[in-house]
C-alpha cells in the first residue's frame, strides 16, 4: 500500500469516525425532544411559506435563479467556515450536514429574494439595501444566535468576516443572475429577427 492511499484510508477512516460521533452528539443534544431543532424546522419552513405568497411569479425563473445563486455561495461560506472549525452551528436540523439548513436553505435566500424583487421592481438600489441586509444578519440576527448559544465562534473569525461573506454573496449572485439575464434578452431578440427573415423565405415558395 503506497503511502498516499494509507494517508487517503486514514483521513476516510477519520471522516467515518466524525460523522458517527455527530450523530451521537445530535440525537444526545438537538434531536426531536429539543426546542432548539423545532426553532430549525420553523425557520426553514417559514421563510418558504412566506415566499410562495409574496412572490412574483411572473418572474419566477429570474428570482429563483438569483436565490439559488444565493443559497449556493453562502452554502459554500458557511460550510468551509464550519469544516475549518471557525464556527459551529450546536444545534441542527440535519445533524448529517455541517452548516445550518434553515440558515443557507431558506432564511438567507428567501430574504435576499425578497430585497431583490423589491429593488428591481421598484428601481431602488440594490447594493445598498441588500448591504443594510447583510449589515443586520451580521451584526444582529447572529449576536441573538450566539446570545442562545445556536451559533458558536470557534477561532479567528467574527462577526465582520461574516458580513464581508455577505457583500461577496450579494455580488456575485446580482453579477451573475445578470450576465444571464442578458444573454437570455440577446438570445431572444436574435430569435425575434431570426423569425420573420424564416416566414419571409417560406412566403417566396408559395
Amino acid at each position: 500500500m503506497s503511502a498516499q492511499t494509507e494517508a487517503l484510508n486514514k483521513l476516510i477512516k477519520e471522516q467515518r469516525e466524525g460523522a458517527k460521533q455527530w450523530l451521537h452528539y445530535w440525537q444526545e443534544f438537538s434531536a426531536f425532544d429539543t426546542w432548539q431543532f423545532w426553532f430549525h424546522v420553523i425557520m426553514f419552513v417559514t421563510p418558504l411559506i412566506i415566499l410562495l405568497c409574496a412572490m412574483d411569479w411572473k418572474r419566477a425563473f429570474q428570482l429563483g435563479f438569483y436565490g439559488f445563486n444565493v443559497h449556493v455561495w453562502f452554502t459554500y461560506f458557511d460550510d468551509f467556515g464550519t469544516t475549518q472549525a471557525l464556527w459551529t452551528y450546536p444545534y441542527k436540523m440535519i445533524p448529517f450536514i455541517s452548516h445550518s439548513v434553515g440558515l443557507d436553505a431558506s432564511l438567507v435566500p428567501v430574504l435576499f429574494i425578497l430585497v431583490y424583487q423589491w429593488t428591481t421592481k421598484h428601481n431602488k438600489n440594490y447594493y445598498i439595501y441588500t448591504l443594510l441586509l447583510s449589515l443586520f444578519l451580521s451584526f444582529i440576527l447572529k449576536p441573538i444566535f450566539v446570545m442562545h448559544h445556536l451559533f458558536k465562534f470557534n477561532s479567528w473569525a467574527n462577526y465582520f468576516h461574516l458580513f464581508l461573506t455577505y457583500i461577496i454573496v450579494i455580488v456575485l449572485s446580482k453579477v451573475i443572475t445578470d450576465f444571464f439575464m442578458f444573454m437570455q434578452k440577446k438570445a431572444q431578440e436574435i430569435a425575434n429577427q431570426v423569425e420573420p427573415a424564416k416566414k419571409g423565405r417560406r412566403s417566396k415558395f408559395r
